[in-house]
């Protein structure tokens, strides 16, 4: 089946959506982009990657071509006319055809650029990943320093993904200064006597939206929370370790550069928030 796209104001077959080659997003990628997932044909925490979605074009200095309402009924078509029932919906803002290419940003009034599509992703909610878990090697964290800011330069976290896949791995977790930052496409959390260690918000790591529910969940679940720095060499040392992304959800790491994390399985810390994830996002899906 073709699947109908979104493109500045259209729903079209897939093979017909078309955007300029001067548009910025292609030139300069000069544009931001959102990750909501779908679990029974429902939004997962869509309200949250609408905040995150005004906050990163506000920091590029880049209007919101649309609204909160609005955003939500072209999610809500594209998952009914494409028969979503596990997966995920794309979607991308740039700053649109200025009609040339230029470093200067275009006139105020040039039109943005939007698109939404949507993937399939069946089975996503009970991925076999989950139950075995995930290895990570670890690489030198090379991006800009405005990570916080989820735009579309994803050319480090995708060499990245492709030096773990060369390793026999399935993630990378970045280091900067001998902490690890993030994995190409999520944030890293490591496991020790019963506490929950992860990286505190700032410039250097991008503000999950799943790590916020997580740990808002786990707080609730009386587990203890420590946001702070932590090294490879600690991760191994550690009793778990675990990822959380919007296509992800809790996923299990067992193995860092080859070195088994605790047992070598998924631990109970991990498996349990991932339990109390899914059931509690599933309550608040629109």
């Amino acid at each position: 089946m073709t699947r109908t796209v979104y493109v500045n104001g259209e729903y079209l077959p897939e093979h017909e959506a078309t955007v300029s080659i001067f548009d910025r997003g292609f030139l300069m990628a000069d544009g931001v982009y959102e990750v909501t997932s779908v679990l029974d044909g429902k939004l997962i925490d869509f309200d949250g990657h609408y905040a995150r979605l005004e906050r990163s074009l506000g920091e590029l200095d880049m209007a919101n071509p649309t609204t909160h309402e609005d955003l939500l009924e072209v999610h809500r078509e594209l998952v009914r006319a494409n028969g979503i029932e596990e997966g995920m919906v794309y979607l991308q803002v740039t700053r649109g055809n200025p009609g040339d290419r230029d470093f200067a940003f275009p006139p105020e009034d040039t039109a943005q650029t939007l698109v939404l599509f949507t993937q399939s992703k069946p089975g996503l909610a009970n991925s076999p990943a989950a139950k075995t878990g995930i290895k990570v090697i670890s690489i030198e964290d090379q991006r800009w320093a405005r990570r916080d800011i989820k735009t579309v330069q994803l050319l480090a976290p995708s060499l990245g993904k492709m030096a773990a896949k060369r390793a026999g791995a399935d993630d990378a977790w970045m280091v900067e200064d001998g902490h690890v930052t993030e994995g190409t496409s999520n944030n890293a959390y490591i496991v020790k006597d019963g506490a929950i260690i992860t990286r505190g918000l700032s410039n250097d790591i991008l503000h999950g939206i799943t790590r916020a529910a997580v740990l808002r969940f786990a707080a609730e679940a009386q587990m203890q929370v420590v946001e702070r720095l932590f090294t490879i060499d600690e991760a191994k040392e550690a009793d778990e370790a675990f990822v959380t992304s919007a296509s992800t959800f809790v996923m299990p790491v067992v193995s860092i550069d080859g070195a088994a994390i605790g047992t070598g399985e998924p631990g109970p810390v991990a498996k349990r928030l991932r339990e109390i994830y899914l059931e509690e996002s599933m309550k608040a899906a629109i």
